[in-house]
């Protein structure tokens, strides 16, 4: 029998880990402001799609991994800190032009979204606080399956809500020099997202 009570505080987590600010969220209020919500569906795509593969492979052990070896989770969160400085730079210094039509940088692909979560520490330490702290012991694979089906349902909404956030905000920075100031505070934000999930 399923415990109800059980799915909706496992719903209640998703949905505050999902849209609450953290590196995903910023770099899709960033994609929206520059993009536009259609070039960013890839993205946005990628991260649920790649969280969504991250929850399975929790599921299935990955979890015992990281206890067993913690410097690969300590290796993680260094490489994805790197590769977080990588993004917060091109964002910091996106040539986009006023006009969408015109613009000459690159929003982050379905591809790089979705590995990006393999080195994201608050996505990783998401899909491991859901298991421990909410999955019954004796849940089936049907019922594991599922709620990871269900987070990723709660989860893509979160983070269009991002993005169309960014596509409204992309009217009133309607002058260059507005645009430029909003990426940089963005990048310095996106930056400072992952300091406390280092310190962890």
């Amino acid at each position: 029998m399923i415990d109800w009570q059980v799915v909706i505080a496992m719903a209640m987590f998703a949905f505050a880990s999902s849209i609450t600010p953290g590196p995903n969220n910023m770099m899709l209020l960033s994609s929206g402001v520059n993009f536009g919500l259609s070039r960013t569906i890839p993205h946005m795509l990628g991260i649920s799609s790649g969280h969504l593969v991250m929850l399975l492979a929790i599921s299935a052990g990955l979890d015992q991994f990281f206890q067993a070896f913690p410097l690969g989770y300590q290796l993680m969160k260094v490489i994805g800190f790197c590769y977080l400085l990588y993004l917060a730079w091109r964002i910091a210094f996106n040539q986009t032009p006023l006009k969408r039509g015109e613009t000459t940088g690159q929003p982050l692909g379905f591809i790089g979204a979705a590995l990006f979560q393999w080195v994201n520490p608050k996505a990783v330490l998401m899909a491991i606080t859901y298991f421990s702290n909410y999955m019954p012991t004796d849940a089936s694979n049907t019922f594991i399956f599922l709620t990871c089906l269900m987070f990723t349902a709660i989860n893509l909404p979160c983070l269009g809500l991002w993005v169309l956030l960014g596509t409204q905000l992309e009217r009133v920075l309607s002058q260059p020099r507005q645009r430029q100031i909003f990426n940089r505070g963005m990048a310095l934000l996106l930056v400072l997202s992952m300091v406390p999930v280092l310190l962890l």
